[in-house]
């Protein structure tokens, strides 16, 4: 086992070598998104960096039924580096390091963790993307968000 995780970790060296140190938070993320797909439902909401950090909270459903629940945050570390941390149902967090980011994707990896290894968040226009999955990519989960005006903000 102690062999299995020490291939995961090498494989996965590269990527973490990617990732840069003092790059800025995700402001692109910032925002209120939903999703639909016939009874399928999501909605992610993340505030706007301040003080080297993020906050987002997450939930999905199926027709009336909430099927899950999470906060998050992306934060910038004492070294300069940044890690998003998830934390499901209100379990321990658990660190998802940065490996890639430009001007409109970020993405986080963690080999050790059993799913999701892989969490990346991309901009297609005014639609917000997100996937999970394994680090090789399988078993992905992906949603397609788009932005929410809430009432206060519309025009009349």
């Amino acid at each position: 086992m102690k062999k299995l995780i020490l291939a995961i970790l090498l494989i996965a060296a590269p990527l973490v070598a990617q990732a840069p140190r003092g790059a800025a938070l995700p402001e692109w993320l910032a925002g209120s998104w939903t999703m639909e797909e016939g009874a399928n439902w999501a909605d992610e909401v993340w505030m706007n960096p301040r003080g080297g950090l993020m906050l987002g909270v997450s939930r999905g459903g199926f027709g009336s039924e909430l099927q899950y629940w999470e906060s998050a945050q992306i934060k910038k570390k004492p070294d300069g580096t940044i890690s998003y941390f998830a934390q499901p149902q209100g379990k321990q967090p658990v660190e998802f390091p940065m490996v890639l980011v430009s001007e409109e994707a970020i993405e986080f990896a963690n080999p050790a963790h059993d799913f999701p290894q892989r969490i990346r968040y991309w901009r297609q226009g005014k639609l917000l993307m997100a996937e999970v999955s394994r680090l090789d990519g399988s078993d992905a989960q992906r949603w397609n968000y788009r932005p929410v005006v809430p009432p206060r903000d519309q025009v009349e």
